[in-house]
Formats: C-alpha cells, sequence, structure tokens
C-alpha cells in the first residue's frame, strides 16, 4: 500500500489510543504531532516514534502529512479539522464532530471544497462485542427489532484547581460527552432517530456536576431506544440490551462479551433455564479468556479505538469511503445540541444568579467552616460577635448546623465555589477584612490536594492581595516538619527543619508544606499581611475515631509504631479556635509563624487510646515493635517497585511516624496572649466521656 503520512493534533490520553492503533499499521508513518503542553507531546513522541513535535498546526505543515488527527477538546474541533483540510489534510476527528450543527456543516462544506475526506472516531460502534450485536441485529439473529437499551455509567477525574473545566462547566456536558456515544450505537441497531426526549437530574452527589443523571426515550426508525447515563451507579456498567421477536441480544463492553438469548423449543421455563445456563457458561468462558488477551497484548486497550481508527485508515489506503462519514457525526450533535439546550441553559441561569447575587456586607471570612476545626472556629465567632460573616462552602450547609443562616448567632452569608477555582474566591474575599484560611484538602489522590490545598492557597494569597484585606490567618500543620530527623528530647519551635523529602511522606505533607512556603513567599515579596498557625494534632468531639500520632489504621486495626509511651503533641479543638481569633486580632504578627500546642499537660499515646477505647468499636488495638513495621514496609515498598505504583507504606514513613515532643509553646502566649482554656485533660473528657 502507499505510505499515509499522519500527523496528530493533541497530546492526551486518547492519543495514546490512536497512536498505538496507526503503529501497527505498517503502511501508516507518523510524522507529527503537536500539543499546547510541548512536555506532553515530547514524550507521546518518544513512546510512539512519531518524527517530530510541533508548537502548532500551521507549523505542522512542514511535516507534510496526508492525514491529520484532531484529537483536542471539542470547542477547537472546528476550526482546526477545518484549517488541516485547508492544508491538503484529510481529517479524522474524535467525536464528537463538533459542538454545533453548524459547525459540523462548516466542516463538512470544506470536506467537499477541498476534496478532502472528513471522518469521525465513533469508537463506541467499532468496539468488537458491539460489532457483533451489529452484525446479528442486520442477520435477524433475533427476527424483528422492537428495541434497544443502553445503560452507562461514568466518572470524571477530579477537579484539580485553576480555570473550570467544560466538564463542569457546561450543563450539558456529560449528555454531549457520553450520549454522542448512545446515539450512534443506537442508530446502528435500530435505525435512525426520529424522535428523543432527553431528562437530566441533579443528585448533588458532586457539588461540580450539576447534572449527574440523564435518561432518554426516543423513536427511530425501526424500533425504539432508550438510555440510561449515570455518574453515581456503582460497579460501573457499559451494556447494550437489544430487544427482537425471536430473541435478546446481550453486551457488555467492559467483559468484552455478547450474548443471546434465543426463542428454543420446548416450554417456556426451560427455555429461560438453557438460555441462562449458556450464557452463564459464555460469559464464565468469555470474561477469564478477554482478561488473558488482554494481558497478552492481543486485546488493545480502548479496543473500540484501536478498531476505528484502523479501519479509517485501511479504507483510505484502499479508496473506499470512510466507515463513519461526516453526516452520521452531524445526525449525532443536532440530536444532543437540540436535546442538551434546556441542561446548558439552566446552568448558564444558575451561574449568573450566583455571580449577580448581591453579597450582604461582611468584615471576616471563613474557609472550610464545614471541616472539623472550622465549625469550631464559625461556633465560636458566631458566639462571640454579632457583625455579619462570610463562608465559601461547597454544597449546601445541613440544616440546623453551624453553617447553616437559620441557626441562632451572628449572621452569615454564603458564597457556593471551590477554593480552587478562582472566581470563587475572588468573590467571597472581596470586601471583607479579616479572612480565616482554615480549608484544604484532607482526602483523595494528588489532583484533590493539588486543588484544595494548593489552587486554594494560590487563589487565596492573590484574592487577599488584590483586595487589600488587613489580615489573613492561615492554618498550616506539623507535617510540615523532619519528624524522621528530629532528635527525641530537642524542643520543637517555630524555626525547626521542615522535612527533607515530603515526596517520601505523602501527597498531604507536600502540599501543606508548598502552601506554607507559598503564604510565606507572599508575605516577604508582595507584603500580604498574614499570620500562619501551624496546630498540633486537633482532638476533640467529632474526632473519635481519628488515629493519634505514631499509629495507623488499617484493615479495621490501630497499629501503634513502638510500645505507645510517645507523648503526643495534642491540643484541644477549641482551644484551636481561641488561637485563630487571637491571631487576627494581635498586632504586629504579620509574616509570624505560630506553633500551637497545649504544652500544659503531656498525654502519651497509651492514655489517650485507653480513653479513645470505649468509642473505638471493633477497632483493635495493636502495639507492633517498630522493626517489624521497617521489615512490613520493605515488603510493600518492593511490591510497589514490581507494580510502578505509589504504596501507602514506606520505611521512612514509618520513621516518620514518631510524634514530636517536646514543644516551646512560648512564642504563641507572647505574640497572642494564647494559652489552652480547656486543656488535654477536659478535652479527653469531652471527646470521649462527654456524659461523665
Amino acid at each position: 500500500m502507499k505510505e499515509i503520512r499522519v500527523a496528530v493534533v493533541g497530546a492526551g490520553y486518547v492519543s495514546t489510543h490512536h497512536l498505538r492503533a496507526m503503529r501497527d499499521l505498517p503502511f501508516v508513518k507518523l510524522v507529527g504531532i503537536c500539543d499546547y503542553d510541548r512536555e506532553r507531546a515530547t514524550k507521546m513522541a518518544q513512546s510512539f516514534g512519531v518524527e517530530r513535535v510541533f508548537a502548532n498546526l500551521a507549523e505542522m505543515a512542514e511535516a507534510r502529512p496526508d492525514v491529520v488527527h484532531v484529537l483536542t477538546p471539542p470547542q477547537s474541533h472546528c476550526a482546526l479539522s477545518i484549517q488541516a483540510m485547508e492544508m491538503g489534510c484529510h481529517v479524522f476527528v474524535e467525536k464528537p464532530m463538533a459542538e454545533t450543527v453548524e459547525e459540523c456543516d462548516l466542516m463538512t462544506a470544506t470536506a467537499k471544497r477541498t476534496g478532502r475526506i472528513l471522518s469521525v472516531n465513533h469508537s463506541q460502534r467499532f468496539d468488537p462485542p458491539t460489532l457483533r450485536a451489529i452484525e446479528l441485529v442486520r442477520n435477524e439473529a433475533i427476527g424483528k427489532t422492537l428495541g434497544a437499551t443502553i445503560f452507562r455509567s461514568s466518572d470524571y477525574p477530579p477537579y484539580g484547581g485553576g480555570p473550570m473545566p467544560a466538564t463542569f462547566r457546561q450543563g450539558s456536558y456529560p449528555w454531549r460527552d457520553l450520549g454522542v456515544h448512545c446515539l450512534y450505537v443506537l442508530e446502528s441497531l435500530v435505525g435512525e432517530v426520529r424522535t428523543l426526549d432527553v431528562r437530566q437530574y441533579g443528585t448533588g452527589s458532586n457539588p461540580l456536576l450539576k447534572f449527574d443523571e440523564w435518561r432518554a426515550q426516543g423513536e427511530c426508525q425501526n424500533g425504539t431506544a432508550y438510555i440510561f447515563l449515570s455518574w453515581n451507579c456503582r460497579p460501573m456498567q457499559s451494556e447494550i440490551w437489544i430487544q427482537g421477536t425471536h430473541g435478546v441480544i446481550h453486551v457488555d463492553s467492559f467483559l468484552q462479551t455478547c450474548t443471546v438469548n434465543r426463542v428454543l423449543p420446548g416450554p417456556k421455563p426451560i427455555q429461560i433455564v438453557i438460555n441462562g445456563f449458556l450464557n452463564g457458561l459464555a460469559r464464565a468462558w468469555g470474561s477469564p479468556y478477554n482478561m488473558l488477551r488482554f494481558i497478552t497484548g492481543s486485546l488493545k486497550p480502548s479496543p473500540g479505538i484501536y478498531a476505528s481508527v484502523q479501519a479509517f485508515h485501511k479504507a483510505l489506503a484502499a479508496g473506499e469511503p470512510p466507515p463513519v462519514p461526516a453526516e452520521e457525526g452531524r445526525r449525532a450533535i443536532a440530536w444532543v445540541s437540540a436535546t442538551g439546550r434546556e441542561a446548558d441553559n439552566a446552568m448558564d441561569e444558575q451561574v449568573a444568579q450566583e455571580r449577580n447575587k448581591p453579597l450582604p456586607p461582611a468584615r471576616i471570612l471563613v474557609t472550610g467552616a464545614s471541616g472539623f476545626l472550622g465549625q469550631a472556629l464559625l461556633r465560636k465567632l458566631r458566639q462571640t460577635t454579632t457583625e455579619p460573616i462570610r463562608l465559601l462552602l461547597r454544597r449546601q450547609p445541613v440544616p440546623g448546623s453551624v453553617c447553616d443562616p437559620d441557626t441562632p448567632g451572628a449572621p452569615l452569608s454564603i458564597v457556593y465555589g471551590h477554593l480552587g477555582e478562582p472566581d470563587s474566591v475572588q468573590r467571597c474575599v472581596a470586601g471583607t477584612e479579616v479572612v480565616y484560611h482554615v480549608g484544604a484538602a484532607m482526602k483523595g489522590g494528588a489532583i484533590e490536594f493539588e486543588e484544595g490545598t494548593i489552587w486554594g492557597t494560590r487563589n487565596m494569597i492573590d484574592a487577599c492581595l488584590q483586595h487589600g484585606i488587613r489580615r489573613l490567618v492561615y492554618v498550616s500543620s506539623m507535617s510540615v516538619f523532619d519528624h524522621a530527623g528530629h532528635a527525641d528530647g530537642v524542643p520543637v519551635r517555630e524555626e525547626s527543619a521542615y522535612e527533607p523529602f515530603p515526596d517520601r511522606r505523602g501527597v498531604y505533607t507536600q502540599t501543606k508544606l508548598r502552601a506554607e512556603l507559598m503564604v510565606l513567599e507572599a508575605c516577604r515579596e508582595k507584603g500580604l499581611p498574614a499570620v500562619i498557625l501551624r496546630p498540633g494534632q486537633i482532638f476533640g468531639p467529632g474526632a473519635e475515631k481519628v488515629t493519634p500520632n505514631g499509629v495507623i489504621g488499617i484493615a479495621g486495626q490501630w497499629l501503634v509504631a513502638g510500645n505507645g509511651t510517645r507523648p503526643l503533641p495534642l491540643v484541644y479543638r477549641d482551644d484551636v479556635a481561641d488561637a485563630l481569633v487571637l491571631a487576627a486580632q494581635a498586632m504586629g504578627v504579620e509574616g509570624e509563624i505560630i506553633n500551637i500546642v497545649d504544652t500544659s499537660n503531656s498525654v502519651v499515646q497509651n492514655e489517650y487510646l485507653t480513653a479513645a477505647m470505649p468509642a473505638l468499636g471493633r477497632i483493635k488495638v495493636r502495639r507492633v515493635p517498630v522493626p517489624i513495621l521497617m521489615l512490613l514496609a520493605s515488603g510493600v515498598e518492593l511490591l510497589g517497585s514490581i507494580l510502578k505504583k505509589n504504596v501507602p507504606l514506606s520505611k521512612y514513613r514509618v520513621r516518620s511516624l514518631k510524634p514530636l515532643w517536646p514543644f516551646d509553646g512560648s512564642k504563641a502566649e507572647k505574640l497572642l496572649g494564647w494559652r489552652p482554656a480547656v486543656g488535654i485533660r477536659e478535652g479527653l473528657r469531652r471527646t470521649f466521656a462527654p456524659n461523665r
């Protein structure tokens, strides 16, 4: 075959599947790739033997490609496809073809005018079990087709901070994202869509995703169609059921199986039993077989994309029409655009209302007010002042909670948004004087911590500087200290050494250390009027089952590293709230770091565990010698290196488990006048024995 020179625009995750499919075609030569992230494009080029990396599509014309794959976000599909066709290239564009019917028409008109081929990657139609189902329907293996139903669940990568992605910015995005797949598959099974009724619902499970449940019902040329899309249904599913007069086809895209319930001779109960047995046997055999194929490489990752890409290039090389004509892509866009408009309008209206809603004046802002420490701070503020307080919350507060404006206390106003979103932070900071920045990520993976802690702190610094606030009280963490390297008996002070290997400690330590250094730099370089508080281990009602320092919670057990005789750097939650309020009022503390630890009493791990025992329920406490934990960590590290995965336990983390003690608390008393009003002993009673 004649060599086909191919260039790729976009080096995101989907490009991996396109490049893999083309690399396996001997007549395809990969001549270029471009992406706004040049480093990412370079890595992708190195992985798949792409000749050159370019800054943009215009520059990539130097490589003289015959075909351009457009693998960028949908809003750029039209412009890039037209540009590529004007360069004389055929275009293979990822689904959806474009964002609007008008854009699809522009692309099609350009293809006709330039004499170029334009095709869309409708990959689900080329998934092997779907292809089998289409073949069975066309051969009337189940008689006359009556209808088809698609069940699809999904999730989206967590928001990592910065400008809000279209995933969460556009009300109809979930429908545009997966609805396209469903519509073209249904068209291949029951004919072109004639009518379509789409309904969207929001459960609130993900505050960023306004509509996370979608249902659609329609009439097609050869039967009815039903679509069930969910971002909540678990376990995940991607299944198709096709009903006919003489049988039912079931496709499971995850297991890569296609089974048929056929009309058999004999009584109905016998037919049901035989079909159940045969299909169960097929799934029992097919699932492990397909897993073996995947492991050995004969079944490619995302097999639908692999097959679709290869089908396009084989048709191009043979001079045949593309497997997916542009008209098919346009029909899908016409339906998703028309039926998604209601969701877009609802989302736009909500955003406009939130942005245009006048905020009552407020001198005080609290972030993280629904969290463990934030609730204590807000409760204290609402009880000790009558002036309005503003909150930044992700979702509606629980009725009757301290964040509920109807709860008695100082008046509240709420801005709904995310710390990682610059616009939300700017809106809530505007007009305030004192900001208590308590919010940060406490769980999740690297992306969640990047959004909640790093982006959240960056956005807060920028907003406070822009709006000229009087004081930012920033809550840091003791995790920023060097635990493994700290010598026993040496007092811990504010200037004690930072953690030298935060990457070995975990994402919480990494992000809290970076965030603290960002605040310090802004104080030093830009005059940010901030004071940083580093609380010790905060305890109190609501945190009864939080492991104390030096203890690992795993598989329903608390493993104490050692014999449990090390003192804990504790501080009661309400005492920390007192320190936060004092930090907002104190004079001359800008740029200071202050440790907040109760040094009036010392409590060792065993004492804390004894007090906590009634609240632990079925959790078992076991004391494990440190050498044994080190041996266990060595095994976990070895497994992680073999699997090339990050692991939750390492030798360095075991060495870092020891609680820091003693603490020098003189700076908190000197600069803030802070002394714990409740104290550790009374705090333990309130936490674990409140009725005594």
